[in-house]
């Protein structure tokens, strides 16, 4: 891909076909070298007869020297802080961000300002993605009216305009009735509930996974156990309601059994994790590091090991990126007072290949979490290479070595905990509708 007549152009004027690609599509379960042709910014044809020498005459030709083609990345977990926070990210910046990191679907939590709990708020994310013309850019509506665990939106409302779920954002639902209300109006219109599993009171006031280390910095601990009390609680309404619920961001080995042994009874129930949980552990907090305190918080290496475990097990679903964008002032701070967050767009592809790398699982099987299963949960066309579908494609070099380096991310807030992280896996182009959005440096 050196030659400039190799790239199909930006914009789409003619069909063009990636050859030479190892194809990974998990949803068709499909590992083999070959290509595919774009018309219109559609997938036409795919598969074995795509070479060079079989495409249709006026076709442009992208070589991609033996990398991975595989669908774009659908990520079900970002926070883009536009409309309120536009200091910290915009729709703008997250979508170059997304593009950078392969991302071509990303959801888009409701904590902004003002809070996604209407229909204008909705369109408002919808109308902006539109503008930007880069990753395709969704939302969820908040659950109930301002965040603020009390009266529930207008579910079905919002749905019709394009809200793809329902969730309070970094806020469990406390009131144990307001939960029942939601998931049983959730169920009449098959619609995904979204939980922060995160006890409040357990956790009030703590700022770091508590244990040893925590007691050791003198910080306030939030106890490992206030993850799967919120999801025990809420198995019992989902049994009760039948709804569709989601647990976001899983953290603990104790929440995985549970949410194990709710798929082997029959619920509803989905779950995601995000890379700083299988790739980092409490012990990077060190010496009151700031851009390793999320929400919820880093755990034991032991809580480490069981979510890359689930991950390669297939009891986590997906891996989102839970991208948080912080300005300075948010994380320049003593660590209890510090905003919980870290950026995690274009970090997404190459940490999650470490379980790869590692031997946990199966390339095909890592890109299934990161592609068709978000969005199966979702309800979206994405995440598949097939006939028809929309053109969303990331092409990258899995064993490609590089070096993290935070200050040449496009995300306008820099707080990530991978700065200067060696990593295996490098995305080299994007394509969202069949248009290059992204070009990796040479």
């Amino acid at each position: 891909m050196t030659s400039q007549q190799q790239r199909p152009p930006k914009r789409q004027l003619r069909p063009f076909a990636l050859v030479n690609a190892r194809l990974i599509d998990p949803a068709a379960k499909r590992d083999e070298q070959g290509g595919v042709l774009v018309e219109e910014g559609v997938i036409r044809d795919i598969g074995t007869q795509i070479t060079k020498h079989n495409v249709p005459e006026g076709a442009e030709i992208v070589d991609c020297g033996g990398h991975v083609l595989a669908p774009g990345l659908v990520d079900m977990r970002v926070q883009l802080r536009e409309p309120g926070d536009e200091h910290q990210e915009t729709i703008e910046t997250g979508s170059l961000a997304a593009a950078a990191g392969g991302v071509t679907s990303m959801v888009c939590l409701p904590n902004t300002n003002p809070v996604i709990d209407d229909v204008a708020g909705v369109e408002f994310i919808a109308r902006r993605a539109r503008e930007t013309k880069r990753a395709k850019v969704y939302c969820y509506s908040a659950l109930t009216k301002g965040l603020e665990g009390k009266d529930i939106v207008e579910m079905g409302l919002l749905h019709e305009s394009g809200a793809l779920g329902f969730t309070d954002a970094l806020s469990a639902v406390a009131d144990s009735q307001v939960m029942r209300r939601a998931l049983s109006y959730a169920r009449t219109f098959d619609l995904l509930v979204v939980q922060h599993p995160e006890e409040p009171r357990m956790a009030a006031g703590g700022a770091m996974n508590s244990g040893e280390l925590s007691s050791r910095l003198g910080l306030s601990g939030i106890p490992a156990c206030a993850e799967v009390m919120m999801i025990e609680r809420d198995l019992h309404l989902v049994r009760m309601s039948g709804a569709r619920y989601h647990v976001a961001h899983v953290s603990t080995a104790a929440a995985i059994d549970t949410i194990r042994e709710a798929k082997q009874e029959g619920l509803r129930i989905t779950c995601d994790t995000a890379p700083p949980y299988f790739s980092l552990n409490e012990a990077e907090v060190g010496d009151y590091r700031t851009f390793a305190k999320l929400s919820p918080p880093l755990r034991g290496e032991a809580d480490r090991r069981a979510i890359a475990a689930a991950v390669a097990e297939g009891v986590i679903d997906a891996i989102a990126s839970d991208h948080a964008p912080l300005d300075v002032e948010s994380k320049r701070v003593p660590f209890a007072q510090a905003v919980p967050g870290v950026i995690g767009l274009e970090t997404l592809l190459s940490v999650s290949l470490e379980l790869y790398h590692k031997g946990l699982m199966p390339l095909i099987d890592l890109m299934r979490c990161l592609t068709c299963r978000p969005a199966d949960i979702l309800g979206l066309p994405q995440g598949r290479l097939a006939k028809g579908a929309p053109a969303d494609m990331v092409l990258f070099d899995p064993d490609r070595p590089h070096r993290l380096d935070a200050a040449k991310f496009r995300s306008k807030s820099k707080n990530s905990s991978y700065d200067t992280r060696p990593v295996q896996g490098k995305v080299l182009q994007t394509f969202v509708d069949g248009r290059l959005v992204f070009t990796a440096d040479a």
